[in-house]
């Protein structure tokens, strides 16, 4: 059945290449996915967002569709993106569920799909990452396309990327051939830290009083205005290549035929934020425009769309049948539909929640373990289980912890524990219990757990029903009694063991922890 389905793979490749004009294959859209690294919802101008501007942003929302309910299912770089290339849930990818762990060659992802099926493929700077791609049959496996991230410049600040993601667009574009489809995704790697402190100010010309407000979990001073200032900073840097982007193709005349998909990996690398599992975590921008597609662009869409949805999009838009790509089976529902309506809001009613969830980020836990979390997210209501309580959410203190990135406002919200406002260290950074349940209409900060309240146990228990329902229908084993499964496959090398080495304080490069991050005097039992 294997060989057949091969054999067939082949042949409707050949098909689509060989078959009558070129007009005929290029029928198909071009399609250009955009992904910022560490980008939370809402800040983009599109959204009503002032202190972050993003014309390109907002000139494919305005040109497009502009979605209010995007989400990513796990919160971490590696893991999500696995989640957009197979178009399945973090917790059905076996190895892609950890970050910084191995690829399973089983997976095929829909980029080598479209290739197969015609189209030319490529990408610029971070594709799946950070992670290790095992070669099969003794070479390298590609699981977007070809690297185009040759050609450098000087970034306007320190520690941004010094790749040229537009200009190496334009090479990949030279590249392609005549009337074949393209399908390329650009990986910028801004906003993920680190940032030159004050380099919002000092280059970006912006302003502390800009920040119309600051979060509730985080404390309101001008330090952790500065950061944010910094992370627009290079959320814009990332907007401008986009508009450099969106120019060439309208200069080559392939515009009106290219689907252009804006979006991130997950949440700002702020506490509380990036690597876990609210909405501040999983909530996205993302933004479509495909002006020869779409009709009646300018739509707003509040559909809860998933990143498993975008394999079953683009194989849909290539003419590709699942059944035929040789692709695993994928969870995600293709979003066509959104293209061919003119309506806006909910169009299908049916979409009205998404899963998310984690197993192993980064590591820094006694035997690299992680901090499972399954969660179900509605219109009014999320509610998260911690399958392991016990652990600590966002890393071992006396590692620093690891699943928060060092900044700025990491380092003061550490410095309120066991003061007057530990309150801020207990939201980002304190031990969760199992169960825990939100009014996202009284509570969109996810600050006030209700789950142990009576009034509202009707409701939580019929989520967490449907919750673990869906998770066991996907076969997830953290749901069918074999959850500590993700525990045991491997990591990358670098990354093992990481708590003995600290704790040993053998020299390691911490990377991305601020040595005032370790704090092993939050939690004087190590070795429990």
């Amino acid at each position: 059945m294997k060989k057949i389905n091969a054999l067939f793979v082949l042949l409707t490749a050949f098909f689509v290449l060989s078959c009558g004009e070129k007009s005929e294959v290029q029928e198909r859209p071009n399609i250009l996915f955009c992904i910022s690294d560490d980008q939370s919802f809402p800040h983009a101008g599109a959204y009503g967002c002032t202190w972050v501007e993003t014309p390109a942003f907002d000139k494919v929302a305005d040109n497009g569709l502009l979605f209010t309910n995007a989400y990513t299912g796990n919160a971490k770089c590696a893991p999500s993106r696995a989640i957009i290339l197979t178009g399945r849930n973090s917790w059905q990818l076996e190895e892609a569920a950890s970050h910084v762990g191995y690829f399973p060659n089983k997976f095929k992802t829909v980029f080598e799909t479209l290739g197969d099926f015609g189209y030319t493929t490529g990408r610029t700077a971070k594709g799946w990452s950070p992670g290790v791609i095992r070669p099969v049959n003794g070479q390298p496996r590609e699981l977007i396309g070809k690297d185009y991230s040759d050609i450098t410049t000087t970034p306007p600040a320190k520690y941004m990327n010094n790749v040229d993601y537009a200009a190496n667009f334009e090479v990949f574009l030279d590249d392609c051939e005549e009337g074949r489809p393209f399908a390329f995704w650009f990986g910028g790697t801004e906003p993920h830290r680190a940032y030159e402190y004050g380099a919002g100010i000092k280059y970006g010309g912006k302003k502390i009083c800009d920040i119309d407000r600051v979060p509730a979990y985080w404390i309101d001073n001008d330090t952790v205005r500065t950061d944010m200032l910094d992370y627009a900073f290079e959320v814009e840097h990332f907007d401008s290549h986009l508009g450099r982007m969106i120019a060439s193709l309208e200069k080559r005349g392939m515009l009106d035929n290219t689907i252009i998909v804006v979006t991130s990996d997950n949440g700002m690398p702020f506490p509380r934020c990036k690597a876990q599992e609210y909405p501040s975590s999983c909530h996205l921008p993302l933004a479509i425009m495909w002006p020869e597609g779409i009709k009646k662009p300018g739509r707003t869409i509040t559909d809860f769309v998933s990143f498993v949805d975008f394999a079953a999009t683009w194989l849909d838009l290539a003419q590709v049948r699942e059944e035929a790509s040789g692709m695993q089976s994928i969870t995600g529902k293709s979003l066509r539909y959104l293209f061919e309506t003119e309506k806006g809001g909910r169009v299908d009613p049916e979409r009205n929640f998404v899963l998310v969830g984690k197993e192993r980020h980064d590591t820094g836990r006694p035997e690299d373990v992680g901090y499972p979390i399954r969660a179900i997210i509605t219109d009014n209501f999320t509610y998260l289980k911690n399958f392991k309580p016990e652990r600590w959410p966002a890393g071992r203190p006396e590692t620093g912890y690891l699943d928060v990135d060092g900044s700025p406002t990491k380092t003061m919200m550490l410095d309120t524990y066991g003061t007057e406002n530990h309150k801020y260290y207990q939201y980002s950074f304190g031990r969760k219990p199992m169960e825990e349940f939100y009014d996202l209409n009284t509570d969109g900060e996810c600050l006030n757990n209700i789950a142990q309240n009576e009034e509202v146990r009707a409701e939580k228990d019929y989520l967490s029903a449907k919750m673990m329902a869906l998770l066991e229908k996907q076969g997830d084993p953290r749901v069918l009694g074999n959850g500590d499964v993700f525990d045991e496959y491997p990591i990358m090398p670098k990354q093992i063991n990481f708590y003995d080495r600290f704790v040993n304080k053998e020299k390691v490069n911490h990377g991305w922890v601020n040595n005032s991050d370790f704090r092993p005097e939050h939690n004087k039992e190590l070795k429990k």
